[in-house]
């Protein structure tokens, strides 16, 4: 076979091919029509024509597309020579999927359109387009479960111009470009999940999930679960499809553990597991789940302390100890509280501001209950002052009981005969949380803010001291 008859035969299976692939799609489409250049419909099939609600498809010959096809887009492809593959066309009765294709002479000028209705009801795409919705809601959900995981303070947030704030905010800046873990050591009250969610958002898990979980307020029984989560019915009254806990919440992102001092020592062991193995199973389940998730961990309690007691385990300790950071109570960095004070009086939408005496008074409180006192008391003042301008007798409203600085001076001990350390220890651990609750009135709240502890831990030392609530 010469080269001239190749070509023939070439061109001539080309034009079969064109004329059968639109026999093809016509007889397997529900609807085809053809315009000229002029978009005028010059062929339509008659299942197209029923569609429409015409008598025939010779009814439609001569006319406007979009006389006979309301929302047509036959005549746009006719004048940009550009195809429309894929879209949705409404119809009397469902819509359907459509394909839109320009027609071109042997020049390569466009002479028409031809348009197929490619779907009816949607049926061929239904498995595709219930995936791809699928999909959309749950990315959505997780979108919205993201947002509400973000962080909202960064390190401007830790308001402080002293030796002692800046040397907490260096450590912590240091921690962020790391994965190990930190451990942020204070007082309740002194920003310690600020700066968690500082050091978060300043490393490179900033786009992933902040989850915080506070040991000591969830039930111990629930604690194993809200952490690892659970497999379908793990336990009566369970859900039947598998809940995700904190630490799969957390995925990528960072798990805060507030008051970690108040963990039970059964979790205890497992939270090292993860923290060494990089792995976990949720309760009442085989199935061993990767952990990427950087841990961040705060305590109002000595854990050195809790150690020798054997309330906490020391080889968790030295995990989480990788990275200390001591926050200072609010009475060792005192010369920060103009910039505090200013800080949170601007937060509140307040537009008062204190005088230089309001100021002074203010720097001669002991703050047991630290920043969060400090804003309780400013926004006291703020909401029951006239005056822009905040007195000392507006201060000295607000704070109510006034404490001193110099007031926690140590309690004497003297040491009985015959008796050993840990006997010392409890009699002066006693007289401490006496006197303090009486200071307190009896708070036992309050009273955790001055001694620097948690409530829980607080409650649990009156317990096993004997220490009665006061009604």
């Amino acid at each position: 076979m010469n080269t001239t008859e190749s070509l023939k035969d070439y061109q001539r299976v080309r034009l079969l091919a064109i004329r059968s692939l639109f026999e093809i799609i016509e007889q397997s489409s529900e609807g085809t029509v053809i315009v000229d250049r002029d978009a005028n419909i010059v062929w339509m099939n008659e299942r197209y024509a029923k569609r429409f609600g015409l008598q025939s498809a010779q009814s439609a010959i001569g006319k406007a597309c979009e006389s006979v096809i309301p929302g047509s887009l036959l005549r746009e492809v006719v004048r940009t020579g550009r195809p429309i593959l894929l879209d949705m066309q409404d119809t009397p009765k469902e819509p359907l999927v459509v394909m839109r294709l320009p027609i071109h002479d042997d020049a390569g000028e466009v002479i028409g359109a031809i348009g197929f209705a490619l779907f009816d009801e949607l049926r061929s795409l239904s498995p595709m387009l219930k995936r791809y919705m699928s999909m959309q809601e749950e990315l959505a959900s997780t979108r919205s479960l993201l947002r509400a995981r973000q962080t909202k303070y960064n390190f401007a947030h830790f308001i402080g111009t002293s030796a002692a704030s800046l040397e907490v905010k260096r450590r912590a800046r240091r921690s962020a470009s790391t994965d190990s873990p930190v451990l942020l050591l204070g007082e309740t009250g002194t920003g310690k999940e600020l700066l968690a969610q500082a050091i978060h958002n300043a490393s490179p898990r900033a786009l992933k999930a902040f989850v915080s979980v506070n040991s000591a307020a969830i039930p111990e029984s629930l604690l194993e679960a809200e952490f690892f989560g659970t497999a379908p019915g793990a336990f009566t009254g369970a859900d039947r499809k598998a809940r995700a806990g904190k630490l799969q919440i957390a995925q990528g992102g960072t798990l805060f553990l507030d008051e970690i001092g108040d963990m039970p020592l059964p979790l205890q062991s497992k939270l090292l597991r993860v923290l060494q193995e990089k792995e976990f199973e949720p309760v009442g389940s085989n199935d061993v789940i990767q952990s990427d998730v950087r841990v961040i961990a705060a305590t109002s309690t000595d854990l050195e302390a809790a150690i020798k007691r054997g309330e906490f385990r020391a080889d968790l300790y030295y995990r989480l100890n990788v990275l200390p950071i001591q926050v200072p109570p609010l009475r060792d960095r005192l010369d920060d509280l103009p910039a505090l004070s200013e800080a949170i009086l601007e937060e509140l939408r307040s537009q008062h501001e204190l005088n230089g005496e309001a100021l002074a008074l203010l720097g001669q409180h002991a703050w047991p209950g630290n920043i969060r006192e400090l804003r309780n008391v400013l926004e006291r003042a703020a909401l029951l002052s006239d005056d822009l301008r905040l007195t000392v007798a507006d201060i000295r409203a607000a704070i109510g009981t006034f404490t001193p600085v110099e007031r926690m001076a140590p309690l004497p001990v003297e040491p009985l005969e015959h008796e050993t350390f840990s006997a010392a220890r409890a009699r002066f651990d006693r007289q401490l949380i006496e006197t303090t609750l009486a200071q307190c009135g009896g708070k036992v709240v309050e009273a955790a803010a001055r001694l620097g502890l948690g409530r829980s831990t607080l409650y649990k030392k009156m317990l096993a001291l004997g220490i009665a609530e006061s009604p």
